[in-house]
């Protein structure tokens, strides 16, 4: 079984196939990720990229509710293929495929961008982006704070302090709240 770094890093090897299919990053990670699957097995990396091509192709359907699926269930069959590759090697080999993914991303998928949908968020240092809902939950005496716009609604249950920094005793305003 693969640890936490692992799994993570094969999400993320699923995530930038199918961000990158049909982009101008597409060509050079397709050839990179045939590559690392063929560990130097020339008709293996043909195959590989038949799949990566099939995968390009699954990803180009017109309605915005089918093309969804297809991104989700591609994203999710690259992990699992990447997993199953590291999973089937040992622990120095592994080690070496591991590194190979993370300079293949590193080299072909740039940072700070994600995909998400038809456009292209970019995140800075220490940001998230997020391609559906986000919920963030906060205990104790906490506050919202947004950088930048929100569609849609932001919600805190958070209980309103009152001038001498101890929580309130009445429930929460909806709405926003001055201070």
């Amino acid at each position: 079984m693969l640890d936490q770094a692992l799994i993570a890093l094969a999400a993320a090897g699923g995530t930038a196939v199918v961000t990158a299919a049909g982009t101008d990053a597409w060509a050079g990670l397709r050839g990179a990720v045939a590559h690392w699957f063929s560990r130097g097995d020339a008709l293996r990396e043909h195959a590989e990229l038949e799949r990566l091509d099939q995968t390009a192709t699954a990803l180009q359907p017109t309605d915005p509710a089918e093309a969804e699926r297809a991104r989700i269930r591609h994203e999710a069959s690259w992990q699992v293929r990447i997993e199953a590759m590291l999973e089937s090697l040992d622990d120095a080999e592994r080690d070496q495929a591991a590194d190979q993914m993370r300079s293949l991303l590193a080299q072909h998928v740039p940072q700070g961008s994600v995909s998400a949908g038809p456009g292209t968020v970019t995140v800075s240092d220490g940001g998230v982006a997020v391609d559906g809902d986000l919920s963030v939950t906060a205990s104790g005496a906490g506050a919202i704070a947004v950088g930048g716009s929100v569609t849609g609604s932001v919600a805190s249950n958070a209980p309103p302090t009152d001038p001498k920094g101890g929580a309130s005793a009445s429930p929460p305003m909806p709405g926003p709240q001055a201070s």
